[in-house]
C-alpha cells in the first residue's frame, strides 16, 4: 500500500466529519478542473474533426461537475471505467497532455462498457481479497450497458460488499429522478430492490454537491463499507451549465472575478500548444497530426 493510499484509508476511517466542509482552495481547483477537462474536450473534437475522425467529445460538456466531482480526489491506484471517452478521468489522475494528444484515436473510440462493467467488478473484487483501500469508480450513461451485465454487477457488489461506486447519469435505469410531493427530497430512480447498499440522487450540475456525495462515498468505500450508488440527474442546457453555475456560486463567496477564468484559459491553452508541439514531433501509437488553435 502507497503512502497517498495509507492516507486516504486513514482519513476515511477517522469518519466523515473531515468532510462536512469543502475549503475554499477545494472550491476553486473543482472549478479550474472542470474548465480545463471543458477546453480539453473542445481541442480533442476539433484535432479529430480535422483528421476526418468521429469525435464523441461534444458529449463531455455539460457533464464535469459529475466527471470532475467525482474523480478529483481519486489517487493514481484507484480505478476507471466510463461509458464515455476516458480522457477527462485520465487527465484528473494526472495523465500529461502530450499522453492524451498523442492517442486521441483510442479515446475516441466507442468503449465496450459490458466488458469494462464486468473488469471493474473483477478489480474491486480483488481489491476487496487485498484489503488495500483502493477503490473502483463506474461511470454510466442511460442505455450504457446491458441489463445483464449491469445485474450481476450490482448483485456481486452488494453481495461481496466490493469497495466500488457505481455512478449513473441522466436516469440509467428507471427513468427520472422522483420526487416527493410534500418534502421536495430527491429519492433516487435506481435503488435497485435486491440490494441493500445506498443509492444517493445529487444534482449533477452541481459539482460541489457531487464532489460531497462522492467524497463520503468513496470513503465508505475505503472504511470496506461496500458500494454505493449515485444517480447524477444532468440538465445539459445553458441556464444549467456547471461551469456557470459554479462560477455564480464562486462569486457570491467572493471568490470569483472573469478575470480569473480568463487567466486559467489563457495559462492551459499554452500548456495545451506545448503539448501538441511535443506531439508532433514524437512518436506515440495511434497518433494524428495536430495543430495549435
Amino acid at each position: 500500500m502507497t503512502t497517498r493510499t495509507r492516507e486516504a484509508v486513514a482519513a476515511a476511517l477517522a469518519g466523515s466529519k473531515g468532510f462536512s466542509i469543502v475549503s475554499n482552495e477545494k472550491l476553486l481547483q473543482l472549478y479550474a478542473t472542470m474548465v480545463k477537462c471543458r477546453m480539453i474536450a473542445e481541442r480533442a473534437r476539433i484535432l479529430l474533426e480535422q483528421n476526418n475522425l468521429i469525435s464523441n467529445f461534444d458529449a463531455v460538456a455539460g457533464r464535469e461537475a459529475v466527471e470532475v466531482g467525482v474523480a478529483i480526489n481519486l489517487l493514481t491506484e484507484d480505478s476507471v471505467a466510463s461509458s464515455q471517452n476516458g480522457v477527462v478521468f485520465n487527465f484528473i489522475k494526472g495523465l500529461s497532455l502530450e499522453m492524451i494528444f498523442g492517442a486521441l484515436p483510442s479515446y475516441a473510440a466507442q468503449p465496450n462498457f459490458d466488458a469494462q462493467l464486468k473488469r471493474a467488478t473483477g478489480v474491486a473484487l480483488e481489491n476487496k481479497r487485498k484489503a488495500n483501500g483502493r477503490v473502483t469508480v463506474v461511470f454510466c450513461g442511460s442505455g450504457s450497458a446491458s441489463p445483464e451485465f449491469w445485474h450481476d454487477a450490482l448483485s456481486l457488489a452488494d453481495a461481496r460488499q466490493l469497495p466500488i461506486l457505481f455512478v449513473c447519469q441522466n436516469n440509467f435505469l428507471a427513468g427520472p429522478l422522483r420526487h416527493k410531493k410534500r418534502t421536495g427530497v430527491a429519492e433516487t430512480a435506481l435503488k435497485v430492490d435486491a440490494c441493500s447498499f445506498p443509492a444517493i440522487a445529487v444534482d449533477g450540475n452541481d459539482v460541489v454537491a457531487v464532489y460531497r456525495v462522492a467524497t463520503e462515498s468513496i470513503a465508505h468505500a475505503r472504511r470496506g463499507n461496500g458500494p454505493t450508488l449515485i444517480e447524477c440527474k444532468v440538465e445539459r442546457s445553458k441556464s444549467h451549465d456547471p461551469i456557470r453555475k459554479m462560477e455564480a456560486y464562486l462569486m457570491r463567496k467572493g471568490l470569483f472575478g472573469k478575470e480569473m477564468k480568463i487567466e486559467i484559459a489563457a495559462g492551459f491553452t499554452r500548456q495545451m500548444d506545448a503539448a501538441a508541439k511535443v506531439v508532433e514531433t514524437s512518436h506515440f501509437p495511434g497518433k494524428i497530426e495536430l495543430s495549435s488553435h
